[in-house]
């Protein structure tokens, strides 16, 4: 896959503009979506790739190339960049689309795959392992698959091997704790306990103005971002009703009985 051994890494780390995860979320009048005229910032699992991404930088000094994130949304997701930027990123790709088109995650993997394959020499990818808007956490496993790459899903810890020719990660499992070793380039997906995002400083905020953006559109990629899903109808989930006391056992269940909850 490549023509020369690895002297140094270059990392991609795809974000996403989600909104903020303290917005108390509400149906929009046409039931068509949510309601997005509030705040809005990255997603929580980019973050934390976003952070990963500079602790291996920091932990491997020069053998990092560099670290350049990338998104796909509206014009204001640049706002978004800039925070990743200030966190510590190199550069940015911004991959613009109307605020009405929500990327289904195989438009996004395409994107991605359009995007490693014009950079040529991406060693890892580091993206949250699901958006909180959606939950979906599939882009991740479909970009593995689109460029037949390993993938270490999950994760709550990861090491560069010294020849930086593999990883090995420790992922998050039902079971437990699972150990696994990746040749590179690979995919990986980051866990809540990967580790916890710095705050970009001030000084960094204000050197993230002048880090290069790249302004990229579907169509220079050849990509169509058309969703395949439909979306009929939102609604609310019922609100949740008061529980009551009984005074027995006996009175549960009749009450249970009553509500159609009967032992099977």
């Amino acid at each position: 896959m490549r023509p020369s051994p690895i002297s140094q890494l270059r990392l991609l780390v795809p974000i996403k503009r989600c909104i903020d995860y303290a917005v108390k979320i509400r149906v929009n009048g046409s039931q068509t979506g949510v309601d997005t005229n509030v705040k809005h910032s990255m997603n929580p699992f980019d973050e934390i790739a976003v952070e990963e991404a500079i602790r291996l930088r920091e932990r491997l000094k020069d053998q990092v190339k560099s670290i350049k994130v990338v998104t796909i949304g509206p014009a204001k997701a640049v706002e978004t960049l800039r925070t990743a930027l200030a966190m510590g990123a190199d550069s940015a790709i911004h991959v613009e689309v109307p605020e009405t088109l929500v990327p289904e995650p195989i438009g996004v993997a395409k994107t991605l795959r359009a995007i490693i394959e014009q950079e040529g020499g991406v060693d890892m990818v580091i993206m949250g392992k699901q958006a909180i808007d959606d939950d979906a956490g599939q882009t991740g496993q479909m970009l593995a698959g689109l460029l037949s790459w390993p993938q270490a899903t999950f994760a709550s810890k990861i090491d560069v091997q010294a020849d930086l020719k593999s990883i090995e990660v420790t992922r998050e499992i039902d079971g437990g704790l699972e150990n696994m070793k990746c040749r590179l380039p690979a995919i990986i997906t980051t866990d809540l306990r990967l580790n916890e995002p710095r705050y970009a400083s001030l000084p960094n905020i204000m050197k993230a103005k002048k880090k290069p953006i790249q302004k990229l559109t579907p169509a220079d990629l050849k990509i169509d971002l058309a969703p395949r899903l439909e979306t009929l109808k939102v609604t609310e989930p019922p609100k949740r009703q008061g529980g009551g006391r009984v005074d027995n056992v006996v009175e549960l269940i009749e009450k249970l009985r009553v509500a159609g909850i009967v032992a099977s």
